[in-house]
């Protein structure tokens, strides 16, 4: 039989429960499972609710399931919450003293074993070793990821926490879960990687020299994995006072010719929006990576929303040129982040990446590993005389509105920049034709730059129906396909990452033979089927929106459309 399995670790912040989900993720991938891991916390250091889902499968998975079949409860509000959502024969795993089972629930002294092992920090590791033992697995695989995982510690660490996982075995032997799972004959695939870590990973290979960031949830993973990367490339991360110095910190690193970026939240973003419109008059290359989260405001700071698409593609005051993509996966992620280095030098403009507080704490499984370009192509005029000095215009008028961009002090030209409007050679003007000339150089650019944008990604589609969605939900509407398409629905999906400048007529083409189609967001206005009407007059048949915070599963977004569809 097949093995689709979910497990839902939960308990208060500062309970391990994110320890517990990489312990089972660890030992699972370690089997040659294929798995996808979620996390869903509050915004705060000690108690409250959080929770890791994990699912395991023994085919490739991209989205998370509604349905739980164990849940490792590690306080008695995760059994209130979620018992409802554990299906017939599944189990909960309980923190109880007295070790018994009713129903359901299965008690499993945790905290009291953890004590027997040696330190009551090996909760996690007893919890992690009692679920490992219900879905039947050896426990020599687990040994082994806890000997990796501890093998900075000392052996006393190390003891402990193999202790425990005996301890979290012995506990539950004899007991039969329905939904045990083969943990023989499979290969390892590939690498277990987060979001965030495969956005980092995609501006080492775009050659970031430079990065400031401010922390803001979900957006310091990307740059902690950056940093924790500085030592063998070279790369300067920096922490700065706050966003708006990390976004002029990026521009400054850049005009001096630096592969530059900075990554924030939706709130910082918006304190960002002056250094954006900077790099968009003066021409100076920026990639920033926005994680989107509920607001307005602080709003929900730990949640998902993808509630920031109009804003960014219309950030800052006037009009001038951007990139804004919106990755659905980590290979995507990577390649993304890669391009839009090489995109952003190439126009000279600032480039826009939104991820979501969901795709960047998730935990993935990337079976193809990521291809860094074969080499960096730098968009620089070259160093060494050049004539007349006198006779470099930095914001020299051309056909494609790319100009000739030198470094300052790397030659004998003046480089000159300045965030007023300008003539060619840099120098400030409020001349008529100046203003003219200026704005028209800028927009030319648009024309190449939308010949970099790649058309959506089909998934059956020349269905009747289509689901289309951008960003972070690609792997939900791929899901959510397959279920409808059992049901004998003719159904595809159409995700997009390459959103602005907005390929209109490689859209319209997708869309053409489609009887109907669904806009899917995690919005409450239908931002992006706003977008698609603007851009190009196509009207979806209805929007299916989720804005709570928490992520779609496939199920209701099967659901939805079969109510839209009557």
């Amino acid at each position: 039989m097949s093995t689709d399995v979910t497990i839902k670790i939960g308990g208060g912040a500062g309970q391990g429960i994110q320890t517990v989900g990489q312990l089972l993720a660890l030992s699972c991938h370690a089997a040659g499972l294929y798995l996808l891991g979620i996390n869903d916390f509050e915004s705060r250091i000690h108690g409250g609710h959080s929770f890791f889902q994990l699912r395991i499968s023994d085919s490739p998975v991209r989205a998370a399931d509604h349905r739980v079949h164990m849940l490792v409860a590690m306080d008695e509000a995760t059994v209130e919450l979620h018992q409802a959502q554990v299906v017939a024969d599944g189990i909960i795993l309980a923190d109880r003293e007295q070790a018994t089972q009713s129903g359901k629930v299965l008690a499993v002294p945790v905290a009291r074993l953890a004590g027997e092992a040696g330190s009551a920090i090996t909760a996690n590791t007893v919890a992690a070793g009692a679920a490992l033992a219900l879905l039947g697995a050896p426990i020599e695989i687990f040994q082994a990821v806890l000997a990796k995982q501890f093998k900075h510690k000392n052996e006393k660490i190390l003891a402990e926490n193999v202790a425990a996982a005996k301890l979290g075995y012995a506990a539950v032997q004899g007991i039969s879960f329905a939904h045990a799972v083969d943990w023989s004959g499979r290969t390892k695939k590939g690498q277990l990687v987060e979001g965030a870590q495969a956005l980092a990973l995609g501006a080492l290979a775009g050659d970031c020299r430079f990065a400031a960031f401010y922390p803001m949830s979900p957006a310091t993973g990307i740059m902690m994995h950056l940093a924790a990367y500085q030592d063998g490339f070279p790369l300067v991360v920096e922490q700065a006072e706050d966003e708006i110095a990390a976004v002029n910190m990026s521009i400054g690193a850049s005009f001096a010719g630096a592969r530059a970026l900075t990554a924030t939240a939706g709130g910082g973003f918006c304190l960002m929006t002056e250094g954006l419109g900077l790099a968009g008059i003066t021409e100076t290359p920026l990639v920033i990576i926005n994680g989107q989260r509920p607001g307005p405001a602080t709003g929900l700071a730990t949640r998902t929303a993808q509630g920031d698409l109009l804003f960014v593609i219309r950030a800052a005051q006037d009009d001038f040129p951007r990139f804004v993509f919106a990755p659905g996966t980590p290979a995507e992620a990577f390649e993304t982040t890669a391009r839009a280095l090489h995109l952003a030098e190439k126009y000279q403009v600032p480039a826009i990446i939104l991820v979501d507080q969901y795709f960047n704490d998730s935990l993935y499984v990337s079976e193809n590993g990521f291809a860094a370009p074969s080499k960096i192509e730098r968009m620089l005029c070259a160093e060494g005389p050049s004539g007349d000095p006198a006779q470099y215009k930095r914001y020299r008028l051309t056909e494609s509105g790319i100009s000739p961009r030198r470094l300052p002090c790397r030659g004998e030209e003046l480089v000159m920049a300045t965030g007023n409007e300008h003539r060619e050679d840099g120098h400030t003007s409020e001349a008529i034709t100046d203003r003219i000339a200026q704005v028209r150089k800028r927009a030319a650019k648009q024309n190449g730059m939308l010949a970099e944008m790649h058309p959506c990604r089909r998934y059956h589609g020349d269905a009747a129906l289509l689901l289309v969605g951008w960003g972070s939900t690609d792997g939900v509407l791929r899901e959510a396909v397959d279920m409808l398409r059992r049901e004998s629905v003719d159904a595809g999906c159409l995700h997009f990452c390459d959103l602005w400048p907005f390929p209109v007529q490689a859209t319209m083409l997708a869309l053409a033979t489609a009887e109907k189609f669904f806009v899917v967001e995690q919005n409450s206005t239908g931002q992006f089927a706003q977008l698609l009407r603007q851009q190009t007059g196509l009207v979806s048949s209805g929007s299916i929106l989720k804005y709570d915070g928490r992520p779609f599963y496939p199920e209701h977004v099967r659901r939805q459309v079969l109510e839209h569809m009557g």
